[in-house]
């Protein structure tokens, strides 16, 4: 069994086609073909389903794929620890950044990384912070910018506060409220919400505050983008309660202070079990505290 076709093998499983997992590995596909069938002959089993317009994984071949996943994973780790003791940090380094991100330029650290270890490959997530944080734990993942609700930092794993802010209500340029400057939440009292789905970090720190308040809030409308939320206060159908930096100056939208409202904290996790040399080196950049990478106020 070759390294190689279990590339062949988790290509066709993810595009769930010949030709593009061809495509991908740079191969062509009777060759890609020809792999894969000397590897189910080498195993005893069928790995794939496949008619000429079909393509699915057989019970063995979900059953194979985790272990082939891991052995790439391994080999591909042997290949970058012996690279980063020639001092050539190489490998993935995998990001998780929710998209509510205000502390940290994203696209600045991903620049500054690629030059400083140009032979890593990068890639970046999107996502909620529970996801990242159980990826992390996981080992799927090694590093996130998450947002939590303060007093409620990030479990199983290492981390660093990045920011702490307040939210901000947001209200269409007709809203009742559009004129005040700041507000109480008793103020928003009745009103309909627009707001990300039930039990994510991105909304238990407003569900905290008006239960704290002794109130009550409909969310009428979910959503898990920033541009689809502020799209629906526009047209004044809800109000919602977002970090500042994440709102545009003007644009028929207006920004209230809220004197007992929500508050978050984003913070930089990671884990510290056996990271990997691109893993380490991107911490280290981050832990450093650029400040070309850090968003000020």
């Amino acid at each position: 069994m070759e390294l190689q076709q279990l590339r062949y093998v988790l290509a066709v499983a993810e595009t769930r086609n010949f030709t593009r997992a061809a495509e991908r590995c740079h191969i062509v596909q009777s060759a890609m073909s020809h792999q894969i069938k000397a590897l189910e002959h080498e195993l005893g089993v069928q790995l794939f389903a496949r008619t000429s317009r079909r393509v699915e994984l057989t019970d063995a071949g979900a059953a194979f794929l985790p272990s082939a996943q891991a052995s790439l994973d391994a080999a591909d780790r042997a290949v970058a620890e012996a690279a980063a003791a020639t001092g050539q940090i190489r490998g993935t380094v995998t990001i998780g950044a929710i998209p509510t991100v205000t502390a940290v330029d994203v696209p600045a650290v991903l620049g500054q990384f690629h030059r400083a270890h140009p032979a890593v490959k990068i890639r970046l997530l999107g996502g909620g912070s529970d996801e990242f944080v159980a990826a992390i734990r996981s080992g799927g993942m090694d590093v996130a910018v998450l947002g939590l609700p303060s007093g409620q930092p990030p479990r199983g794993v290492r981390s660093r506060e990045l920011v702490r802010e307040n939210l901000v209500a947001v209200v269409g340029a007709q809203h009742r409220l559009a004129g005040h400057g700041s507000i109480r939440l008793a103020d928003l009292d009745g009103e309909p919400f627009v707001d990300f789905p039930v039990d994510t970090p991105g909304r238990v720190q407003s569900d905290i505050a008006f239960r704290d308040a002794g109130l009550t809030r409909e969310v009428a409308f979910e959503a898990v983008d920033t541009t689809f939320m502020l799209e629906v206060v526009r047209q004044g159908l809800a109000v919602a309660l977002l970090s500042r930096d994440t709102v545009p100056e003007g644009d028929h939208l207006r920004i209230l202070e809220v004197s007992d409202g929500p508050s978050r904290i984003q913070h930089l996790a990671w884990s510290d079990f056996n990271p990997s040399p691109a893993a380490t080196a991107l911490v280290a950049m981050l832990t450093e505290r650029h400040h070309d990478l850090f968003i000020t106020r």
